[in-house]
Parts: C-alpha cells; structure tokens; sequence
C-alpha cells in the first residue's frame, strides 16, 4: 500500500518553497527490541525524487541516517500559481509514498 505525503508549495518573490513530511519508520537495522532482543530490521527511504510539472527538480539517495518521519524543505527558482509538484520516494523494501500538490501564490 502506497502511503501518503503531506506536501506543500508556495511561490513568493519568484522563488518555490517546497515543504512535505512523509511517514516512515526509517529502522537503521542496529536497534534492539526491547522485548525479543533481536534486531529490529533494516527499513528506510532510499530515494526521493521530486517533480515541478514533468521536470525533477531534486533527487535525493537517503541511507539510515535520515530520522524517522522525515520532514523535508528546499527552494527552487521560478514555477507559477497552479504549476504541480509532486513527490515520491522508495524504500529498501519496495515501499513507497507520494504526494502533490498546486503550488500557491503567496
């Protein structure tokens, strides 16, 4: 199942602020369970990309270092009220989320 992202972006001065929060509990692999001892396995984004209409704007390759429900903020020169943006990122399970939004002119 697909998970959502909760996104948004507004221009002001020519400029795109991008913000999203995506939900994900990014295990590193190293944590214990506390009840069984064992370790909990290995479970985070690996990549995230970015799109403004067709365009990637930003392509990131993530490792377990990254917190879990990681919010992320960029800016990005131009785009125009109503242009989309939309997000999507892949873990090392083949999981994935995505979110879009209309960028708002502010």
């Amino acid at each position: 199942m697909e998970k959502k992202v909760k996104i948004r972006a507004s221009l002001k001065d020519g400029v795109t602020t991008v913000k999203a929060l995506m939900t994900h509990p990014m295990e590193t692999g190293a944590r214990k369970d506390k009840d069984t001892g064992e370790l909990v396995p290995a479970e985070f984004i690996q990549e995230v990309i970015v799109m403004h209409n067709d365009t990637v704007v930003l392509n990131a390759n993530w490792g377990t270092g990254i917190s879990k429900n990681p919010y992320l903020s960029f800016k990005i020169k131009g785009g125009a009220a109503g242009d989309t943006i939309k997000l999507e990122w892949k873990d090392n399970l083949g999981a994935t989320g995505s979110g879009e939004t209309q960028i708002k002119q502010k």
